[in-house]
Parts: C-alpha cells; sequence; structure tokens
C-alpha cells in the first residue's frame, strides 16, 4: 500500500513540469487562444472593442505617414549641398 502511494506521488509531482512544458509551449498558446476566442464581446463592450480597433488602426496609418514624411525630409537634408559660408560676404567700406 505504502509503495503504491509513493508511486501516485511520484507520478504526480512529475505531471507538474510536464503540464507546465505543455502548456507554455505552441500547442497550449493555441489551445488557450481557441478557448477565448469563443467568447465574442457583446454589447456596449463589443461597441468600445471596435471603436479601440478602429481608432488603433487610424494612430497606425499616422505613424506610417509620419514614418514617410521623416524619411523625406532625412532625404532632403542630406542631399542638400553644403554652402561654401555660413553668411554672404558683406560690403567692404
Amino acid at each position: 500500500m505504502a509503495l503504491i502511494l509513493v508511486l501516485v506521488v511520484l507520478l504526480v509531482a512529475l505531471l507538474i513540469p510536464l503540464t507546465a512544458v505543455i502548456l507554455d509551449s505552441q500547442v497550449g498558446r493555441a489551445i488557450a487562444a481557441r478557448l477565448e476566442g469563443s467568447r465574442e464581446p457583446s454589447g456596449a463592450l463589443g461597441n468600445r472593442v471596435a471603436l479601440l480597433e478602429g481608432e488603433v488602426e487610424r494612430l497606425g496609418k499616422t505613424l506610417d505617414r509620419l514614418d514617410e514624411e521623416t524619411a523625406f525630409l532625412h532625404r532632403l537634408l542630406e542631399e542638400k549641398p553644403a554652402p561654401e559660408g555660413l553668411l554672404p560676404p558683406g560690403e567692404r567700406s
């Protein structure tokens, strides 16, 4: 009887890290995503999620536009020829 109890305790002790490894793997994450995906937001929460998704998309487009403008200005500054002097020559009296 004591031997069976020791074997059960040993089996449970070995299953704990095995379960942690499986749950942290891609399979475990896929199962968790499927379980969470079955719950759709409804009502006011669904509307808020849709509004936030739209806002995130708008901010992403704005960020892309600013990135393009920055790259353009950077190219413009790099291509500008260096002036001979900082100030035009003055008149001598």
